[in-house]
């Protein structure tokens, strides 16, 4: 993938990633392609805003500085990063050990030291870099062949509401200023003239939808696709900042969209008086909402059992991700896409046909394809014309629901004249049998076109009736 793909990170430009009514732009659809390759081989992309915006980023920037130096050298213990809830977060804190202070801004909450001047601007930039993302979050739901806006549900208000309080959160960074009192183990190594420009425990993933920062010195590194970290800000200019893509996106979207396992060098920052400062804008979903990938399943994406069971935001942030689980499994879907190249992507599919001409799929597979292009043709266009939002079930919620109208999916089967007797999960997780009588019903005929059925039956086994296939899907789901 590295070989075909992008030399370097994807740069795009903010403007082109702003969808608009009607059909997109050739150069929307160069942008979101550059854009979703660079997150799949980076895990990261540069994003480049208008000179206005940029102006105010570097102001930003500039006002952290004088503002932690005045801090003291070592932080009071109101001041220490602790346990705080991670949606209540504001105004200044410190964290010794990692040589890192930090100040919050979150409309709708006042911090606690209110009575001092923060760094100057944020009012401001919270908006900029909201809206940024959501574009870009847009985007890649573009890409991924969501609905517009597929992600509002679980986002804030925009703009919130009276009372609310913004989940997501525009944070000013200041690393290594070398007035900042280091801990103990920090002047050990010093005194051995070790230098020290990352541990383990510095590799980080954000519990984010989506990051975007930018920084007045480089030193922010991404580990790639093939394992490399790579520097991802060594050559920004004054309007670029880097985006990349956190926990809850990646749950949201069924792991086809990774998160960026990243780390600070801060070997450098101590060789001026101010240290190293960063502004960066976590798009965070709000508290009261849940992660599902009820959007991918309706795409016609394919959703594996540990994606299907909807998982409480709040359960989601405070619960520890191991790094290993999600960065050394190889069965995880990709999220891969064709190299954003000039030229027709003609040729490419040509490949693929003709490929898929030397070696055919496999029934099963065969099937399953079939399935998933029916319910895109077929089932989502029925939705769509009467106003109905496809949210499947879970084969095991489902069982209680099959034989009765009054079950949360029984009106929404009967509108889109679902076939009976057979459970209302996505198509991909159905068995064979009870996928031949989903295309049955949406496209009649559809055996004996394909010839498909009896390759899939045993020989001098009838066909099971409509009654019996919830039967047949649980047993599947006990047996796997």
């Amino acid at each position: 993938m590295a070989g075909n793909g992008l030399s370097n990170l994807g740069r795009v430009k903010l403007t082109d990633l702003v969808a608009s009514e009607g059909l997109p732009s050739d150069t929307y659809k160069l942008s979101v392609s550059t854009l979703s390759q660079s997150l799949a081989q980076y895990s990261a992309a540069i994003i480049q805003f208008p000179a206005n915006d940029a102006a105010l980023l570097r102001c930003c920037l500039e006002s952290a500085r004088p503002y932690f130096n005045q801090k003291p050298s070592y932080p009071s213990a109101a001041d220490i990063n602790d346990s705080r809830e991670w949606c209540k977060t504001s105004g200044y804190s410190a964290d010794p050990q990692m040589w890192q202070e930090s100040y919050d801004y979150r409309p709708g909450m006042t911090p606690n030291n209110d009575i001092e001047f923060p760094p100057a601007g944020l009012l401001d930039v919270f908006p900029l870099l909201g809206k940024a993302a959501r574009a870009i979050l847009d985007a890649v739901s573009f890409y991924l062949n969501l609905r517009s806006c597929a992600f509002t549900e679980i986002l804030d208000s925009f703009p919130l509401r009276n009372r609310e309080i913004s989940s997501s959160v525009l944070s000013v960074t200041c690393h290594a200023r070398p007035s900042f009192h280091h801990n103990l183990a920090t002047q050990e190594e010093e005194e051995d003239d070790v230098v020290v420009m990352f541990s383990d425990h510095d590799h980080q993933v954000d519990k984010s939808v989506l990051s975007i920062i930018k920084s007045d010195k480089a030193g922010f590194h991404i580990r790639d696709f093939s394992g490399r970290w790579v520097l991802v800000d060594g050559d920004l200019g004054p309007q670029e900042a880097v985006v990349y893509p956190g926990l809850a996106l990646y749950h949201a979207t069924a792991g086809y969209v990774s998160p960026a396992l990243h780390r600070t060098d801060i070997s450098s920052s101590g060789n001026n008086m101010y240290g190293r400062s960063s502004l960066s804008f976590k798009l965070m979903p709000k508290s009261m909402t849940s992660l599902s990938c009820s959007e991918m399943r309706a795409a016609g994406h394919g959703v594996e059992p540990q994606f299907q069971i909807p998982v409480s935001v709040d359960d989601f942030m405070q619960r520890s991700h191991p790094l290993d689980q999600l960065f050394n499994r190889n069965s995880f879907p990709a999220f891969s896409f064709p190299t954003a190249q000039q030229g027709s992507m003609k040729p490419l599919m040509k490949r693929k046909k003709n490929n898929s001409r030397l070696k055919p799929l496999p029934p099963s597979k065969r099937l399953r394809l079939e399935a998933q292009r029916v319910l895109k043709e077929r089932v989502q266009d029925i939705a769509d014309k009467k106003g109905i939002k496809l949210r499947f079930c879970t084969l095991k919620e489902c069982e209680s629901h099959i034989h009765t109208l009054d079950s949360p999916c029984g009106n929404i089967r009967l509108e889109i004249g679902w076939p009976p007797g057979v459970p209302f999960v996505h198509p991909h997780d159905l068995p064979n049998k009870a996928k031949i009588g989903f295309l049955e019903t949406y496209e009649p005929g559809w055996s004996a076109n394909h010839d498909m059925e009896l390759s899939l039956i045993e020989t001098g086994q009838p066909s099971q009736p409509a009654d019996n296939w919830v039967g047949l899907c649980c047993k599947k789901r006990r047996t796997i």
